[in-house]
């Protein structure tokens, strides 16, 4: 039997929700449902294990799939696609699903996600005025996640697609070394 990547199998559920939420016009919907259900794995990952582990029985890992969909008010489209992934025994792979879910809605809605490495957490008007200059120089919207990494020293490393901008402080000082080094 031929092995399947995660990534793959992540790409096909996330797909096929994006594809059935389009068709029935609720993509909006979904999304938030996404949205929350990821909310719901990040405060409690033991829901996913139960319903993965196959021990489990049945018929309580699909009261807790209906119950969860009552509690989220989620889409119908949410909850066939939650079954699916429950059927085929997928949800070790969910949190992975979930993600690549969250990245095909950003590519079918013209969003960039952009990744920015800072020195230490920046101020809420920082972050506001970084996100208007991302968005006029990319010309679309975007979606920033920040990581602190304080080993650059200071200035800003930003990721977007294949592109990076490294104002680094660590960058700068690595430049400078390798320029010396071709000098001597």
């Amino acid at each position: 039997m031929k092995k399947v990547s995660k990534s793959k199998i992540a790409s096909t559920y996330a797909t096929a929700l994006y594809a059935a939420a389009d068709g029935k016009h609720c993509t909006e919907k979904v999304w938030k449902d996404v949205a929350n259900l990821a909310d719901m794995i990040a405060e409690n990952k033991e829901w996913i294990a139960f319903i993965a582990n196959p021990i489990a029985s049945e018929q309580d890992k699909k009261d807790i799939l209906q119950t969860i969909g009552k509690e989220l008010k989620l889409d119908e489209e949410t909850k066939n696609w939650l079954e699916v992934i429950w059927e085929n025994g997928r949800f070790n792979d969910f949190s992975a699903i979930v993600d690549e879910f969250k990245h095909v809605y950003y590519r079918k809605n013209n969003v960039v996600e952009v990744e920015v490495n800072t020195v230490k957490t920046l101020s809420s008007h920082q972050d506001e005025k970084l996100r208007k200059n991302l968005e006029k120089m990319l010309n679309k919207k975007v979606v920033v996640t920040y990581q602190v990494m304080p080993e650059l020293i200071g200035g800003l490393r930003i990721k977007f697609g294949s592109e990076m901008i490294d104002n680094s402080v660590l960058s700068k000082l690595n430049r400078l070394e390798n320029e010396m080094k071709g000098v001597q």
